[in-house]
C-alpha cells in the first residue's frame, strides 16, 4: 500500500467512525481531543506576547492579522482569506498624567488612562476642583451652578456580591460610556470614571465611550485603589484640585481586515455556520482573555473536527473579527457582505466573555429553536455544562440578526472576568489552559450538533 492510498484509507476510516458513533461518543471524543492538544494555547501565547495592544487601525493590529492568517492557513481550511473593512484609528499618544493637589495631603500621583474615543486635554493639561457623584440623578440635582468648570468624578463601585459580574458591570458601564456627554451638559471640564472592575488594583481599566454631540470634554478612567484615595481626600479637603493630562487624538481611518477560514459543507454547502472571536484588543493590554482566547477557541472548532475526522455537512466559517472594541465595523462588514451575496447563515456564535470554565451558551432566538438547543443539555452535563438561556449574543455576530440568523455566545464563569478586563492585567499568564481548551471543545460540540441536525 503506497503512502497516498494509506492516507485515503485512514481518512475513510475516520469518516466511517464518525458516522457510526453516537453523539455522546463523538462529543466525548471532542473533549478528549481538546484535552490533549495544546495548539490553541501556544497560538494564544504568541498572539498575546508578540502582538499585544492591537487596537484597530494600528500597525500592530495588521501584523496580528498577518499572523492569524498564517495560523489558519496551517489548519487545513479549504480556503483562508481577508475581508477588508475600514476602521477608525484612535491614538492614545503620550502616557496620561493624574495628580491630586490637596491642602491636607499634598501631592498624590494617581493612575489614570484616557477612555477610547476621548478628546485630549490641552497640551498643558487641566487643573480643576472635583465633584464626586455616584449616579446621573445625583449629578442632575447638583446642576450647572455647582458642576460648571469642575471635573466630575463618577465613583460607583461594581457590586461584587452579584452572582453575575456582567450584571454588576451593567450597573456602572454607563458612566464610562456616556458620562462625558452627560457631565458636559452641566458645564463640566472633564470626567473621571472609577474603573469598571471588581478588582482592587492600580490598573486603570479603559473602554470605549461615546459623545452625543459636539460638546466634547476629556474622559478618563481611574484605578480602583486611587479612586478610593481620591474619595477619602475629598472628605478632608472638598476644595482639592485634580490635574489631568492626555494626548489622545484621531488619525486618518485605516484599512483593516477580518480573517476568515472556510470549510465547504459536504451536503449543504449553501448553509453557513459561523464561529468567531475578535482579533483587536485595547492598546494597554495583551488581550489574552479579551479576546485572543475567543479567537483561538474558534479556530479550535475546526482543528478538533479535523483531528477526529468530522467533515461538516454545512459550510463552516471561522472568523477573526476586527474592531469589536471601538465601532464593530468588522462584524458589520461581515453581515453586509453576507447580505450582498445573499448567503444563508444558519447559526452564528462567538466567544467573547473570557476563557474561564465554560458553563454553556446564551442564544438570541425564538422559543422553538431554544427548545431544540435545550434538548442537547444531557450531552453536555457530563462536562459541567448546563446553561442554555435566551439572553442575547455577542456584538460581532449581532448584525446578522436582521437576516434572521440564530445567534449565540459561549458562556464561561464570569466571576473574575472584570478583574482584568480592558487593563494591563489581561495577560497570557491569566489564562488557564484547561478552561481554554474546554471552551473550544464546548463550542465544537454544539456546532457539531447544529451541523448534523440543523435547527428544526
Amino acid at each position: 500500500m503506497n503512502y497516498k492510498t494509506l492516507l485515503f484509507y485512514s481518512a475513510f476510516l475516520l469518516l466511517v467512525g464518525c458516522s457510526t458513533r453516537t453523539d455522546k461518543e463523538i462529543i466525548a471524543d471532542i473533549f478528549k481531543t481538546s484535552q490533549y492538544d495544546t495548539t490553541s494555547y501556544h497560538t494564544l501565547r504568541i498572539l498575546s506576547k508578540s502582538y499585544p495592544n492591537r487596537l484597530c487601525g494600528t500597525p500592530i493590529s495588521i501584523k496580528a492579522v498577518e499572523y492569524m492568517k498564517g495560523v489558519m492557513e496551517n489548519e487545513k481550511f479549504d480556503t483562508v482569506y481577508l475581508q477588508e473593512c475600514t476602521v477608525a484609528h484612535w491614538d492614545r499618544g503620550l502616557k496620561e498624567i493624574g495628580k491630586i493637589y490637596s491642602s491636607k495631603e499634598g501631592e498624590t500621583k494617581i493612575a489614570v488612562c484616557a477612555l477610547g474615543n476621548s478628546v485630549a486635554t490641552s497640551a498643558n493639561g487641566l487643573k480643576a476642583e472635583v465633584i464626586e457623584v455616584k449616579s446621573f440623578e445625583e449629578l442632575e440635582k447638583l446642576g450647572e451652578k455647582i458642576v460648571k468648570g469642575k471635573i466630575v468624578f463618577f465613583n460607583k463601585l461594581m457590586d461584587s456580591n452579584k452572582v453575575s459580574s456582567f450584571d454588576a458591570y451593567g450597573e456602572v458601564v454607563g458612566f464610562r460610556f456616556s458620562g462625558a456627554s452627560v457631565a458636559a451638559k452641566y458645564g463640566a471640564a472633564a470626567v473621571l470614571v472609577r474603573s469598571c472592575t471588581t478588582a482592587n488594583d492600580t490598573f486603570p481599566h479603559t473602554g470605549v465611550m461615546r459623545y452625543k454631540d459636539s460638546n466634547q470634554i476629556p474622559a478618563f478612567a481611574i484605578s480602583t485603589i486611587h479612586a478610593g484615595i481620591l474619595s477619602k481626600q475629598l472628605t478632608t479637603d472638598p476644595k482639592l484640585n485634580l490635574f489631568l493630562k492626555s494626548d489622545c487624538k484621531f488619525l486618518n481611518d485605516e484599512k483593516s481586515y477580518n480573517v476568515i477560514g472556510e470549510v465547504r459543507g459536504s451536503e449543504f454547502p449553501n448553509e453557513i455556520i459561523t464561529v468567531g472571536g475578535h482579533l483587536d484588543a485595547w492598546d494597554i493590554t495583551e488581550g489574552a482573555h479579551d479576546d485572543g482566547g475567543g479567537c483561538v477557541q474558534s479556530i479550535d472548532v475546526w482543528h478538533i473536527f479535523n483531528k477526529i475526522g468530522y467533515r461538516p455537512k454545512r459550510t463552516l466559517r471561522v472568523v477573526m473579527f476586527m474592531d469589536e472594541e471601538m465601532n464593530q465595523r468588522g462584524g458589520k462588514k461581515y453581515a453586509e457582505e453576507a447580505l450582498l451575496k445573499k448567503e444563508k447563515h444558519l447559526y452564528a456564535m462567538e466567544s467573547d466573555g473570557g476563557c474561564d470554565k465554560p458553563l454553556g451558551f446564551t442564544f438570541d432566538t425564538n422559543e422553538e429553536y431554544l427548545t431544540k438547543f435545550k434538548s442537547y443539555i444531557p450531552l453536555f452535563e457530563p462536562y459541567g455544562i448546563n446553561v442554555f438561556v435566551n439572553e442575547g449574543s455577542g456584538v460581532d455576530v449581532e448584525p446578522l440578526k436582521e437576516q434572521n440568523v440564530v445567534l449565540g455566545e459561549l458562556v464561561v464563569d464570569p466571576t473574575h472576568y472584570f478583574d482584568f478586563h480592558h487593563s494591563r492585567y489581561d495577560t497570557f499568564e491569566r489564562i488557564n489552559i484547561q478552561y481554554l481548551q474546554q471552551g473550544g471543545a464546548t463550542m465544537a460540540s454544539l456546532i457539531y450538533l447544529v451541523d448534523k441536525y440543523g435547527l428544526k
